[in-house]
């Protein structure tokens, strides 16, 4: 399924990708999106396309180790990347520690929008880490050895672009504390 053979056209170029640490050599549309090829091509549906407008973050995933809203990235200008999905977050059989507190916290109603949280969070958390600032970072506080102090405050602002409809809001929040102590 990952090698296809390569077509040259007006509409389609070949496209190789890492996801989830699988190499994929695929042929794609000019018009579709990182989203449409995760899900149509590769069968990875965790992602989800929620308003397909990079307004709800359903469909958010890591692209080289950042945290991107995949419905408006075009699939062709990603050639050589790699990409990880809420599908790629576990390892050997065992949950992300993110999903596990996901999991404790009941961080989770309908769960539409769970894998695009549980790959914003993993960002958050390299973020942070990094030493990233957001626009509740305090400014007059220096972070500790490069990282910024991932509070409830930083945590909700830094994961204000994935929108929950059921509201829950403060398990997701709960849950991103329980990883980072």
């Amino acid at each position: 399924m990952s090698e296809q053979p390569v077509r040259r056209g007006p509409y389609a170029s070949p496209v190789t990708v890492t996801v989830n640490g699988t190499r994929h050599t695929l042929t794609v549309d000019h018009r579709a999106t990182l989203l449409d090829v995760l899900r149509e091509r590769l069968d990875l549906t965790g992602s989800k396309k929620g308003c397909d407008h990079g307004q709800c973050g359903a469909c958010t995933v890591l692209l080289d180790g950042r945290r991107v809203n995949s419905c408006l990235l075009p699939a062709v200008a990603q050639d050589g990347r790699s990409v990880t999905t809420v599908e790629g977050l576990s390892h050997d059989g065992n949950p992300h520690p993110l999903q596990q507190a996901f999991l404790d916290r009941d961080a989770l109603q309908c769960g539409y929008c769970t894998p695009g949280q549980l790959c914003s969070a993993v960002g958050v958390l390299a973020e942070a880490a990094a030493g990233h600032p957001s626009y509740a970072t305090r400014p007059d506080a220096p972070p500790a050895q490069g990282a910024v102090p991932l509070t409830p405050e930083e945590i909700r602002e830094r994961m204000s672009g994935n929108l929950c409809r059921c509201g829950a809001y403060p398990h997701i929040v709960q849950a991103v504390e329980d990883v980072v102590r």
